[in-house]
C-alpha cells in the first residue's frame, strides 16, 4: 500500500475491524517512512454487474458513479457523506439480492429515488428532474405537488 502523504510503499497495520455492515474491512495503517497514519478499506470483489442504460447500452457498474449522482442531488443540503455512503451501501445490497448480472439503470434509479424521498425532499426533486428527464416547468411542478407532506411527531 502506497502512503498517500510520501508515496512510500511500506506500512504497518495498527488497527483492523469490519465495517459497512460486514461488507468491508477498515484498516488503520502507519507509514514506516514518514510515520503518518491513513485508513484503507477492503471490499469483497463481487461478480461484475452490468448496467443496462435507457438506450440499451451496457456499462459496468461503478460505485463512484452512483455516489456522484446522489452527491450532486444532495449538494448544499444538510446530508453527510457518511449518510450518502450508507444509501449507496443499501442500494448495492438491494441490487445484490436480485442475483442478476445485468440490471436496468431505471431499477437503480427507482431505488435511489425511494431513498432520497425519505431523506430530503429537495434532493429527491433534484434527482427526479434528471432521472425522469423533466421537459418543462409543469413536469417539475407535478413532481413537487406529488410529495406527501411529512408530519413531525
Amino acid at each position: 500500500m502506497r502512503c498517500p502523504y510520501c508515496s512510500h510503499e511500506e506500512d504497518k497495520v495498527v488497527d483492523s475491524r469490519t465495517s459497512k455492515e460486514g461488507r468491508a474491512v477498515r484498516r488503520r495503517r502507519e507509514c514506516l517512512d514518514c510515520g503518518r497514519r491513513f485508513t484503507t478499506y477492503e471490499y469483497i470483489e463481487n461478480i461484475s454487474l452490468t448496467i443496462i442504460k435507457s438506450d440499451q447500452r451496457r456499462e459496468p457498474y461503478e460505485r463512484q458513479k452512483l455516489m456522484q449522482g446522489i452527491t450532486a442531488a444532495c449538494k448544499k443540503r444538510p446530508i453527510s457523506v457518511k449518510k450518502i455512503e450508507s444509501i449507496v451501501d443499501k442500494i448495492e445490497t438491494s441490487v445484490e439480492k436480485l442475483s442478476k448480472s445485468e440490471v436496468p439503470s431505471a431499477e437503480i434509479g427507482k431505488l435511489v429515488m425511494a431513498e432520497l424521498y425519505e431523506l430530503d425532499e429537495v434532493a429527491y426533486v433534484r434527482f427526479a428532474s434528471v432521472y425522469r428527464k423533466f421537459k418543462d416547468v409543469s413536469d417539475f411542478i407535478s413532481e413537487v405537488q406529488g410529495i406527501a407532506p411529512k408530519t413531525n411527531p
